[in-house]
């Protein structure tokens, strides 16, 4: 299978070097994007960051260019904005949509609307320079940039007509501080459409524990294979 994986705020494919290192060794094909705006070398136009539609094209376009092998697309954070808007485009060339402790919106919804009040004060001061690029949280990696505001505000245009949903998986980071996704999880949990998976390590699932993260897509890409 391929794999295809969009990082969270602040952070680029790089994240995810260890888990597709992983799933190389047990034969799949990975791409880890980086996002526009948040390359190492920093955005090409600092006064034109890009917002939602921006990081939505960019995925939809590498999907569009991919060839027909079954396809997994994984969004962690903010990510799930970006596949949750690709997937509404280009369901019918997924075969699986992964979730890693990341947002599931509905048509309208976007990161702020979704996001706890810790997160939302935290766009807010750490735009404050320039009211357009959100400052690198302390203690993130040395290769996380700003995030740009617009990519967290703008919200999400869903209409719901790419043909039948791919099998959707929501993999849980469990409970830690300012946590919005805990009663999404539960949610999920009896929505017979969805699967979810614990792995209780907080967040940044691919940084904290990437062999348990990479073993959980091998599995669900060889359950979808024997289906």
């Amino acid at each position: 299978m391929k794999f295809v994986m969009v990082p969270g705020g602040w952070q680029g494919g790089w994240v995810f070097d260890t888990v597709a290192a992983e799933l190389r060794g047990n034969g799949h094909q990975v791409e880890a994007l980086t996002l526009a705006g948040l390359g190492t070398e920093g955005p090409a136009e600092v006064g034109s960051p890009p917002n939602l539609d921006t990081h939505i094209d960019q995925v939809a376009e590498v999907i569009e260019a991919g060839g027909d092998s079954p396809l997994a697309l994984c969004g962690h954070s903010y990510g799930g904005m970006v596949i949750a808007g690709v997937a509404d485009r280009l369901g019918d060339r997924l075969d699986q949509l992964i979730f890693i402790d990341a947002y599931v919106p509905d048509d309208g919804d976007s990161c702020w609307s979704l996001t706890s009040d810790d997160f939302r004060a935290q766009f807010i001061a750490g735009s404050a320079a320039d009211g357009r690029w959100v400052a690198v949280p302390d203690g993130l990696d040395p290769r996380a940039r700003p995030h740009p505001l617009a990519s967290f505000v703008q919200t999400v245009r869903l209409a719901g007509d790419a043909g039948p949903l791919p099998n959707r998986t929501f993999i849980s980071g469990g409970a830690w501080p300012g946590s919005p996704f805990v009663s999404l999880a539960e949610r999920l949990r009896h929505d017979p459409g969805w699967r979810v998976l614990e792995i209780p390590v907080g967040h940044n699932i691919a940084r904290r524990d990437p062999h348990r993260l990479a073993g959980a897509l091998h599995d669900l890409a060889s359950a979808d294979h024997g289906r």
